[in-house]
């Protein structure tokens, strides 16, 4: 049988009073670990196209004879591409649907069956996922036959009594080119490819594990919001409970580094009632003396979460976490209550790996960036971990659909929250969008409902997430309802190569003139007069490619209008900006650093700006 890989766990589901393995990289897709056995399920896997979608009606699931193979994680289109002999042109228009099949081995498991069981995890997969185990239809632990979403991770509990020794699993993967479905920049029915629209890039694009869970546990979501004035961290933990009963939560705080897991710089125990099924429940744990989390000095701690049985057994997950704050007052963006201006660049991984992702977030950094929007994308969580790492600022956004109805806003809500309740556990992520430059809500400026929709989820990310700001629109087109902006950040996209062009623009922006300076009006809805009381941020502006992308003659010559244009921000009573962008990407020739090695193409520190911003007035 096969065994489970140990890496950064221990040899079975956690125990108190056990010494944690000795920690290696994370090498699995998520921020939060168990410290239990995993196995990973990458690699290659039968393959076919159901040109016909005949799949389900002939119960492939129940037996069928696969032609190709294809590795898994990879995309459906690399996917197509090789089985129909890397023929040129599109792999699939409009819809298409593939099926992967492969065996594994039941797993040598140390724990007692009446306390655990085996998950079964995909880190992405999509758009449309469904997944049998021995021919039998599996349900998430949501209860969903069929997930929705290609961005982030859902799981599915096995039933012992469906499990062999040699077991057939079988997804069933189906994408369209619906503009109705959270797209991000991938083309659709609406967005062709070209320019700045994408090949699409989906299917099985993360990694597949089994590991072994206990039956009641914390899974692995940890929401962090901290009161850095107190010293108080809250977390949002959630559990997955079988076995109704009384258990205890306990929390303890450790220095991010220490191997001592006796001596916790704090602790408290939390008992609770608990019925079986899954349930949220926020916890307080006070760290006295904590130091601050910060670009400067990216400070984080280690939460060690357990989850006590009346027996004493416990059922134990880790993460890392920093406290910090971060606020839109006045003009300024205040990070731990001191103003911090936003060195910021637009960041588009598109098909890079993770250690080409990787790469880019260190080039980021010597660029002198202490901000990075990630553009309407899903990424491999450890990114995240690494910008915790690093002291990256991060400004994430929902991939939006590609046009304006009730099932859109339906599908963004949803995408919304499955990425959110993934994400909440890093300091870096403090900015999030909702739409960029109304793709997926074209209507912004006419349709009452749409309006209304962000309105609400602007209120619900105020109230259920207040660890983040709120971007409502990015770029122009911001709400304004009863005079209110719903956005924590008035943002306009500026672009012009022209100097003097550049200056006028800037000119009439911190003038609160909101017509004439971006390509839209900067506000809709009700009136708003912006006399200076939110943070005007220039959250795309360069785009600098060299000549035949309407640039610069050279590196040089980028280099020095970069320098011009950015003193001009600096000028000015402006909280941010965001250069676009870091990397070549298709059509787009207009990167800062190399895709694939990171090597930067203009000086080290370029963007870097903080220093104390020129007074022009109040």
């Amino acid at each position: 049988m096969d065994e489970l890989h140990l890496a950064n766990y221990s040899l079975s589901a956690s125990r108190p009073e056990e010494s944690p393995a000795e920690e290696t990289a994370n090498p699995l897709p998520r921020a939060v670990l168990r410290m239990n056995n995993h196995m990973l399920l990458d690699g290659t896997w039968h393959f076919a196209e159901d040109a016909k979608d005949a799949g389900l009606r002939d119960n492939w699931a129940l037996g069928h004879t696969y032609e190709h193979a294809a590795q898994w994680p990879g995309s459906v289109e690399e996917h197509l591409a090789q089985a129909r002999g890397h023929q040129n042109g599109p792999t699939w228009q409009d819809q298409v649907v593939v099926w992967y099949e492969r065996e594994f081995q039941l797993p040598e498991v140390a724990e007692s069956q009446q306390r655990s069981m085996l998950q079964l995890t995909f880190g992405a997969c999509g758009y449309e996922t469904r997944v049998w185990l021995n021919g039998k239809p599996l349900k998430t632990i949501e209860g969903e036959e069929i997930h929705l979403g290609e961005y982030t991770s859902f799981s599915y509990e096995l039933d012992e009594e469906n499990l062999h020794l040699v077991n057939r699993l079988t997804v069933r993967i189906a994408d369209t080119m619906d503009a109705e479905l959270p797209r991000g920049k991938q083309e659709s029915h609406v967005y062709k490819r070209g320019g700045i629209w994408y090949q699409t890039y989906t299917g099985a694009v993360r990694s597949v594990w089994l590991e072994v869970v206990e039956r009641n546990r914390l899974r692995s979501r940890v929401g962090v919001v901290s009161a850095v004035e107190d010293q108080l961290v809250r977390f949002n933990l959630t559990l997955r409970i079988h076995d109704a009963g009384a258990y205890t939560i306990r929390l303890q705080a450790f220095e991010a580094d220490t191997k001592d897991r006796t001596t916790p710089l704090a602790t408290s125990d939390f008992p609770l009632q608990l019925a079986a099924g899954q349930w949220q429940q926020r916890l307080v744990l006070e760290v006295p003396g904590a130091s601050l989390w910060s670009p400067e000095v990216p400070n984080r701690y280690r939460l060690v979460a357990q989850l006590i049985h009346a027996d004493g057994y416990a059922a134990q997950i880790e993460t890392l976490f920093g406290l910090r704050k971060i606020e839109a007052r006045g003009r300024y963006v205040y990070l731990n209550n001191e103003p911090v201006y936003l060195d910021g660049i637009l960041y588009q991984p598109g098909q890079a790996t993770y250690e080409e992702m990787q790469r880019h977030m260190h080039a980021m950094k010597e660029l002198g960036c202490n901000l990075v929007r990630v553009h309407i994308a899903g990424i491999d969580p450890r990114i995240y971990n690494l910008a915790d790492e690093l002291g990256l600022l991060l400004w994430v956004e929902v991939p939006s659909p590609h046009s304006s109805t009730a099932r859109s806003r339906q599908n963004h809500r949803a995408e919304l929250l499955r990425l959110v309740t993934l994400s909440e556990t890093h300091p870096s992520i403090v900015i999030w969008s909702l739409y960029n430059e109304d793709w997926g809500a074209q209507d912004i400026a006419t349709n009452p409902e749409t309006r209304q929709y962000i309105v609400e989820m602007y209120h619900f990310m105020q109230i259920a997430y207040p660890q983040f700001l709120v971007v409502d629109n990015d770029g122009w087109h911001h709400v304004s309802y009863t005079g209110r902006l719903k956005s924590d950040l008035l943002t306009a996209h500026l672009y012009t190569p022209d100097l003097g062009r550049w200056r006028e623009l800037l000119d009439r922006l911190v003038g609160g003139e909101l017509e004439g300076t971006a390509a839209f009006p900067l506000v809709v809805g009700d009136p708003f007069f912006y006399r200076r009381q939110v943070p005007l941020i220039v959250s795309e502006w360069g785009g600098f490619g060299f000549p035949d992308y309407g640039g610069p003659q050279d590196a040089e010559a980028r280099t020095n209008t970069i320098r011009a244009f950015k003193q001009e921000l600096r000028n000015r009573p402006i909280a941010g900006d965001v250069y676009t962008q870091a990397t070549n990407i298709e059509d787009e020739r207009n990167g800062l650093l190399d895709p694939h090695t990171g090597a930067l193409s203009v000086p080290t520190g370029l963007l870097n700006s903080r220093q104390p911003a020129p007074e022009t007035g109040s």
